[in-house]
């Protein structure tokens, strides 16, 4: 914990407040022991019986709308240990966007939240007036995730008519999405339309912008849809030996690669009806995972803008500039921060969230790839920034 953080006053016990504090440490110290134990082979029937308790209270905080918890759990592993912290954290977003479905007298089956990033290109930014208002291109654009093999051909899939806005994506809470995974369950396994309560709450509408007519304008959208599939289906089931695994992702890669190629028209039709648009896709992925992809994504391209104009405003060029990459603590969190400098002086700096237990040595390859790309190859790496903004024993890279 940071020091420099008073300790939270003891609620009475018998306080719902108390009561989730204690569920949320307990929580953390079963991630704590799970995330300690290297090889499940070996694990003691103990820790089995913490594994099923760990899982079960997962569900249950999800099914209690218990995010307080949850995300206090998490933020409270996170100074407890990285491995805890990434257990915690992977454990609750696939129990959010995945649920099993058990019925008398029939196959199991199972669920999930997938998610597509894509930056969409345009001049003036799109219109919410626009979207999805083609009911062929949507029909077509369904289809295609079982044609072009994205989801088995036994599988069930549903598309949401909406493309969310970073903003809207952000407040579906861990609780939200299973809801919403239930939601579609429910939809989709009834012969009558159903009413889908969670689903509606999260099309909560486009933030804002203030894009001009003429301007040229890069927002980030997430195609958001479900699958639903006999938990035992081959297409899905991923190789234990290692090449193999390697080559399942891979034939799966070049397929979604197919995919955007062929069908990428679609989305077009599906976002902006007929204005042209350009798009850029991001590897589809459980929701989570796509939404992290996406963000990540969003904020490198935020560094460059804001490098971008540190320069414009100069009227210098990139190929002039220097900047040294490295992190820094920022109010006991932790950033990958990029400074721009020309003749010495600092023009600009961008703080991005540096996750705990990233690769640094791919994060800053990552930044220097971005950078090259608006022609600035000058980069050095420093150990950190200290408390005063200056970067320590900074080596050229």
């Amino acid at each position: 914990m940071p020091k420099n953080k008073r300790p939270v006053p003891r609620k009475p016990a018998d306080t719902p407040e108390h009561k989730d504090e204690l569920l949320t440490r307990n929580l953390c110290e079963l991630a704590l022991e799970l995330a300690e134990q290297e090889d499940p082979d070996t694990m003691s029937e103990l820790l089995r019986q913490r594994e099923t308790t760990f899982h079960k209270l997962v569900r249950k905080l999800l099914n209690q709308h218990k995010d307080e918890v949850l995300y206090g759990a998490v933020e409270l592993a996170k100074y407890e240990d990285v491995g805890a912290y990434h257990y915690l954290r992977d454990a609750i977003e696939e129990a959010a966007g995945t649920v099993l479905l058990r019925r008398d007298n029939a196959p199991e089956l199972e669920i999930d939240a997938f998610a597509i990033p894509v930056f969409v290109h345009s001049t003036g930014g799109l219109e919410a007036a626009h979207e999805f208002q083609d009911p062929e291109a949507y029909d077509a654009l369904l289809a295609s995730f079982k044609q072009a093999e994205l989801e088995s051909p036994k599988a069930k899939v549903v598309l949401i008519g909406h493309a969310y806005d970073l903003g809207e994506i952000d407040r579906i809470t861990y609780s939200a999405l299973h809801e919403m995974v239930r939601d579609a369950a429910t939809s989709m396994m009834e012969k009558k339309l159903v009413p889908t309560p969670a689903i509606e709450r999260s099309l909560a509408g486009w933030t804002a912008t203030s894009f001009g007519p003429d301007d040229a304008a890069v927002e980030l959208r997430f195609l958001v849809g479900f699958a639903l599939k006999r938990a035992d289906d081959p297409f899905y089931r991923v190789p234990s030996d290692e090449a193999a695994a390697d080559a399942y992702f891979a034939r799966r890669m070049e397929r979604y690669q197919r995919w955007t190629e062929q069908y990428g028209p679609l989305v077009r039709r599906c976002l902006a009806g007929v204005r042209p648009v350009e798009l850029n896709f991001l590897y589809q992925d459980l929701f989570f995972g796509a939404k992290q992809q996406g963000v990540a994504e969003h904020d490198m391209l935020q560094m460059l803008a804001t490098l971008n104009q540190a320069l414009a405003a100069r009227g210098a060029d990139a190929a002039q500039a220097t900047a040294i990459v490295g992190p820094a603590d920022v109010d006991h969190e932790m950033q990958l921060r990029t400074c721009l400098y020309l003749d010495g002086a600092q023009l600009a700096a961008y703080d991005k969230p540096l996750d705990l237990g990233a690769d640094l040595e791919t994060e800053v390859a990552d930044v220097r790839d971005a950078l090259a790309s608006i022609g600035l190859r000058q980069l050095s790496v420093a150990m950190k920034f200290g408390p005063d903004g200056v970067p320590v024993a900074p080596q050229a890279l």
